[in-house]
């Protein structure tokens, strides 16, 4: 609900917010209620022909429908949408790559109807922005032969945020941002100083994605991204109209 205020909010004030989601806790329970297994590698869900139809319909349906509800109730005028909508993410199947114990070989993994950004087509979200609609987009995109695949929900956002140009992406996580060595939250970064963290392991698991994504947006078009703590209550609003933010802003050197 204070997210959704806030979304209405900075529509109101002209800042034209763009909502990209995800799901995975939601998909996860749908899949154990329908008795479909899942397998992960690294952290990527291995999604198969009856998998993937329940990721459309929990993503583009249910969790989609109730964000764009939400933002409806806080005073915005939000439309629901996925990838596949108006050609916006043309999605390019993704290969995971895996070492075996003890050995340097890398072993290509198939994950199914997991895919990546190949193109993103604004043509869409711009037209949603110009007559003062929302946009809300589920992380599903579609290939040149028309088949469904499943986008990680913050490599989509990089991506769309990096063809609109955004003067902002901000990734709303379950943390305060990215950490120093101490565990003291770094408030600005480079995109050089992001990518030697990457490399000393100051940035590692989950969040090395994170900031990689961050770092392609940055280089891809967009002014700057934030990882921020979304539970924080008004988070998007401390960090856009207060001078010191939360979170950690990653910019171009």
């Amino acid at each position: 609900a204070s997210f959704a205020s806030d979304i209405a909010l900075l529509d109101q004030v002209g800042a034209r917010p763009v909502v990209v989601h995800g799901g995975g806790p939601q998909i996860g329970d749908m899949l154990k209620k329908l008795k479909i297994e899942s397998n992960f590698v690294d952290g990527l869900r291995v999604t198969d022909e009856a998998t993937i139809s329940v990721v459309e319909m929990v993503l583009a349906g249910a969790i989609n429908k109730a964000l764009v509800a939400a933002i409806a109730k806080s005073g915005g005028r939000a439309v629901g949408i996925s990838g596949k909508d108006g050609g916006l993410i043309r999605a390019r199947k993704l290969m995971a790559r895996s070492k075996t114990a003890g050995s340097a070989i890398e072993e290509a993994i198939d994950l199914g109807f997991v895919g990546e950004p190949e193109h993103v087509d604004t043509v869409v979200l711009e037209a949603l922005n110009s007559a003062n609609l929302i946009p809300v987009v589920a992380p599903v995109g579609s290939d040149a032969e028309g088949e469904t695949y499943n986008i990680n929900a913050d490599t989509a956002a990089g991506a769309i945020a990096a063809a609109l140009g955004a003067t902002r992406m901000l990734m709303l996580t379950d943390v305060a941002g990215v950490l120093d060595g101490e565990g003291g939250l770094i408030p600005e970064l480079t995109v050089s100083e992001a990518e030697s963290l990457i490399r000393d392991g100051t940035v590692s698991g989950g969040m090395i994605p994170k900031v990689e994504t961050c770092i392609n947006a940055v280089l891809g078009g967009a002014e700057a991204a934030v990882i921020m703590d979304g539970r924080a209550p008004h988070a998007l609003l401390v960090e856009l109209f207060t001078e010191h933010g939360m979170g950690t802003i990653i910019k171009a050197d």
